[in-house]
């Protein structure tokens, strides 16, 4: 009735001060280091410092590469990739958040082609190798510090798409929860709405066979985030909440959930082109999209999970109707979302108009169609784009 395979190979620090085995981990694949970071923040909380005094102290020769973008560009991988191959790098440490991890993935395949990195994102080129990287994780979003995925934008074709290959693991991670402690509340609210979205893009708002085990953990996740996140807005320093925040980012993406099957993933498809024609934050085109889309999807067919997920998480009356109950789970959704988590409700208030909605539902579609929980044509993708108006 079940068959899976399940696999992950990442080596994960959990905690505080754990950095102490940063050396030894990177020593087993080589000495020469390149060390990878966004805009300077690791610099402002001291992690920086720390990082390098732990490199220092393993006697490894460490290069670095600043200024990953929040939605990483393929010239970035490319420039990345150079310095691999004229400074002969063994290993790569992405020290930051999902963005930055996904960008040191790409860098680590990049290194062993000879041409443009968008060939490798786009696959009109393959994986073949790829150098080991390590992560030290400062964001909670996007699981990207225990999965073999990233995604990378052009900016010039105002396209963002996944790259995916089991090399492009991480071989370890450091959690260190604290070091979350300074992520401002807009970002931790964004980490919040991706970590759940991760959750239902893919496998639980499925048709596919379900596996009672798998829906009650996929529930328990995302009620830590509800639980949570509000804690870790109103008390950024509050250890307990950045930790459940920290655990659920890596667990709603590792492969765990995969063990009963998948679909394509409906608000994520046309979230990339939100941030790759608006470079808006993933978490937030996410965040306005989702109830707009269980809106525009809700029949009968789909309001018994939607109920389901409104009972088991929000606590919605289980003795409604399917479609009374799916309603209010959507309502509780949102109002989470904007409400609690204070994100913006629409594409208005950040500045996004209409006017490339019809080329971004044909690209979301790829032309054809997105089969999630309910198949959307190019034409409901633009008609959920005006939903968020």
């Amino acid at each position: 009735m079940y068959n899976f395979t399940f696999q992950n190979i990442t080596k994960i620090y959990f905690g505080e001060n754990r950095l102490g085995h940063l050396g030894e981990e990177l020593k087993k694949y080589g000495t020469r280091v390149l060390m990878t970071y966004g805009g300077g923040s690791i610099k402002k909380i001291g992690l920086y410092d720390k990082v390098i005094e732990e490199l220092q102290k393993a006697g490894l020769t460490v290069f670095e590469m600043a200024g990953i973008e929040p939605n990483p560009r393929h010239t970035t991988v490319n420039r990345g990739a150079e310095i691999c191959k004229k400074e002969k790098i063994d290993v790569l440490l992405a020290v930051g958040g999902g963005s930055t991890i996904d960008c040191t993935k790409a860098i680590a395949a990049a290194a062993f082609y000879d041409g443009d990195s968008w060939d490798l994102v786009t696959q009109k080129a393959s994986v073949t190798n790829a150098l080991p990287v390590l992560s030290v994780l400062t964001l909670s979003a996007t699981g990207s510090e225990m999965d073999p995925f990233g995604v990378i934008s052009n900016i010039d074709t105002n396209e963002k798409y996944g790259m995916m290959h089991p090399l492009l693991q991480p071989k370890v991670s450091f959690l260190d929860p604290t070091v979350t402690y300074s992520v401002n509340a807009f970002q931790t609210a964004c980490g919040a709405a991706d970590i759940m979205s991760h959750i239902f893009d893919v496998f639980y708002f499925t048709n596919s066979e379900k596996m009672y085990m798998i829906d009650s953990v996929m529930e328990d996740i995302i009620k830590t985030v509800v639980k949570f996140a509000p804690i870790a807005l109103k008390e950024p320093q509050n250890y307990e909440a950045r930790a459940n925040l920290m655990w659920a980012s890596s667990w709603a993406l590792n492969g765990f959930l995969q063990s009963t099957a998948g679909q394509a993933a409906s608000c994520h498809a046309m979230e990339h082109e939100l941030s790759a024609y608006y470079d808006i934050t993933h978490g937030l085109g996410l965040a306005i999209l989702t109830p707009r889309w269980m809106e525009y999807i809700l029949d009968e067919s789909t309001a018994p999970q939607f109920k389901k997920f409104g009972v088991n998480v929000f606590g919605v009356d289980e003795g409604l109707s399917d479609m009374e109950g799916a309603k209010k789970a959507i309502a509780a959704l949102s109002e989470f979302l904007f409400e609690t988590l204070g994100l913006q409700r629409t594409l208005t208030e950040i500045g996004i108009d209409d006017s490339n909605f019809k080329a971004m539902a044909k690209n979301a579609c790829a032309g054809s169609v997105i089969h999630g929980f309910k198949a959307l044509t190019p034409e409901d993708v633009e008609n959920i784009f005006r939903m968020c108006l």
